[in-house]
């Protein structure tokens, strides 16, 4: 008999109907059930030969949990490992190698630091920063969001440099880009399951959540030629970054598909959200890839190093150029994300450790990918201006409470 383990957040119908479903369809051969977890030995025994990830991202414990999982041979969906190097930029930067359309990027130095980290610790960035440098870039209005952030949490559309710099003192110790923005024409967000499996969701980001009205079912939505396109630039960023579950968003303009966000490892597929058609789809695709994985041979060894994740056979297989070269960069103008945001919020969030570290292998591996991937990549150059430091003064936190001033150039905590 084999177990399939699910740890999920707040979510209640989809993980329940994957449950239910995996226990009918393997009918005591293959059973699913929510993980149960309590302190951990690092030599304790196997539990399960699968394990749906759908909350890590927000509970660090379940992270080390999944990553121990997967060294004692069980399949995770998706890997531990690379969902904790992965970030947004490298995303982005990852997408132009591939030939994807993306937004114009910036990735932006952090406004505060934690503790015990000084002046001498900052000698490498630049002061002060080109603040117009970079506004003359990326363009106005524009979105400001945090670079390995999700769920819509701290991300800004700006409209101004004052505007820019009032958000960005608000940003704390979280790292941030500033991306170029759209109106859209239409837009989409898309399942991917197994880097094969594709479904098309019309989705308006300006409706409220759970209003009903974020979800439309319209196959004819977009024309065959750009569903196609759309098809082909989702299997090639998904089969990349190697995710097994996964949501690619496009804010498409003047017939060109800007992809905006694909780093959605935990997509949501609640039936109150997404609808029933939309639920029905998703559960039953990732019931059959469950299946799939289990019926495969397992690996003799596997190597737990950042370039063997980013150059794994899977990923290798997968991404034959044929493939990859389907998805067509545009000559057009890339944009941003195209949300109506909540203001910022200072809220607490849990950063990588180590990111920094893991980003230095990474990149070293990047050039792999895209052999892998296309054997003539085309990359967009742009003319990108050096970003200065904006650290100065450390502020007082004995009761004196911080300002942003619209007026003022932001300075950065020391």
């Amino acid at each position: 008999m084999k177990k399939v383990g699910i740890i999920v957040g707040r979510e209640q119908s989809f993980p329940e109907a994957l449950i239910r479903r995996i226990n009918e369809r393997g009918a005591g051969d293959v059973t699913a059930e929510y993980v149960k977890l309590g302190g951990i030995r690092h030599d304790d025994p196997p539990r399960y030969d699968l394990v749906i990830d759908r909350i890590s991202h927000e509970v660090p414990f379940y992270r080390a949990f999944m990553k121990r999982a997967a060294l004692e041979g069980a399949i995770v969906i998706n890997n531990p490992f690379w969902w904790s190097a992965d970030d947004k930029f490298f995303n982005y930067s990852l997408a132009t190698k591939l030939g994807v359309a993306i937004p114009k990027t910036v990735l932006l130095p952090q406004k505060g630091y934690i503790q015990g980290v000084t002046t001498e610790s900052l000698r490498n960035l630049e002061f002060p920063l080109d603040w117009q440098g970079i506004v003359d870039y990326v363009g106005m209005p524009a979105i400001i969001k945090p670079f390995d952030g999700g769920g819509w949490k701290n991300v800004s559309r700006v409209n101004s440099l004052e505007e820019l710099w009032h958000v960005y003192d608000q940003t704390g110790t979280l790292c941030m880009t500033l991306q170029e923005f759209i109106e859209f024409d239409q837009f989409v967000r898309c399942y991917c399951i197994g880097g094969e499996e594709v479904m098309i969701m019309p989705y308006d980001p300006r409706k409220p959540y759970l209003s009903g009205e974020q979800y439309l079912h319209n196959p004819n939505y977009l024309t065959p030629e750009l569903a196609e396109r759309v098809t082909n630039d989702v299997r090639t960023l998904c089969r990349a970054l190697g995710y097994d579950l996964n949501t690619v968003e496009f804010a498409i303009k003047d017939g060109v598909p800007y992809a905006i966000d694909f780093m959605n490892p935990a997509p949501d597929a609640e039936l109150i959200s997404v609808g029933e058609f939309y639920h029905n789809w998703v559960t039953n695709a990732v019931v059959d890839f469950v299946f799939k994985r289990l019926a495969e041979p397992r690996a003799a060894t596997n190597r737990y190093r950042w370039d063997a994740l980013l150059n794994s056979g899977s990923v290798q297989e997968a991404s034959a150029p044929e493939t990859a070269l389907a998805a067509v960069a545009s000559a057009a103008e890339q944009a941003a994300r195209t949300i109506i945001p909540e203001p910022v919020r200072e809220i607490g969030a849990d950063i990588a450790a180590g990111v920094g570290a893991l980003m230095s292998d990474a990149a070293n591996a990047v050039s792999g990918i895209v052999e892998a991937v296309s054997q003539s990549p085309t990359e967009t150059k742009e003319d990108t201006k050096q970003t200065r430091n904006a650290s100065s003064t450390k502020r007082s936190t004995a009761g004196k409470k911080p300002t942003a001033s619209r007026k003022k150039k932001p300075e950065t905590e020391l």
